[in-house]
């Protein structure tokens, strides 16, 4: 599983990379474009009025980037934050996040025979854009951009804006 995103096996098509993430037991993807790295969690700061699946924010090289709980997000049980969980920074069309995870699996390079889309008895969650079928167990495919919806995204800014002003009210 060496091949680069784009690359193209003997068939013709397309191999598409993607970062491999995990939460309790689950594997989890997101297309490898959208990430910008991960790293060890890091101290979170509590984000008032901001959506119920944000955890706070951080501080990353100056810019303020918020944390989005993923356990809450996939209907995982809550847990206690570790010293070993990951955050994978990545970057959707408005912003970036912090994905809190358990701990991040590495990059893939899976061929269109291994993918199958949302629908083809995979769990019905709109998250889910798809599943890879590898050796040991199932993947989950999700879309970055489909994460927060727009009422929550709209929530996020305007508890960022009252965070950056000092505002208990914001702009909103």
């Amino acid at each position: 599983m060496s091949r680069a995103a784009g690359a193209q096996g003997s068939s013709g098509a397309a191999h598409q990379a993607l970062v491999v993430f995990s939460l309790d037991h689950q594997r989890y993807a997101l297309a490898l474009g959208c990430v910008q790295r991960a790293l060890r969690v890091v101290a979170i700061t509590p984000l008032p009025r901001a959506p119920g699946i944000v955890m706070g924010i951080i501080d990353l090289g100056g810019e303020v980037i918020p944390v989005i709980d993923l356990r809450a997000r996939f209907d995982h049980p809550p847990r206690a934050l570790r010293l070993s969980d990951h955050l994978v920074i990545a970057t959707t069309r408005r912003r970036s996040v912090a994905l809190l995870v358990d701990e991040t699996k590495g990059v893939i390079s899976v061929g269109p025979e291994h993918c199958a889309p949302a629908g083809e008895g995979l769990p019905q969650t709109p998250f889910v854009v798809g599943a890879i079928k590898l050796e040991d167990g199932l993947v989950l495919i999700h879309d970055l951009e489909l994460l927060l919806s727009p009422d929550e995204e709209d929530a996020l800014e305007c508890a960022i804006d009252a965070h950056a002003t000092g505002s208990d009210q914001g702009g909103c």
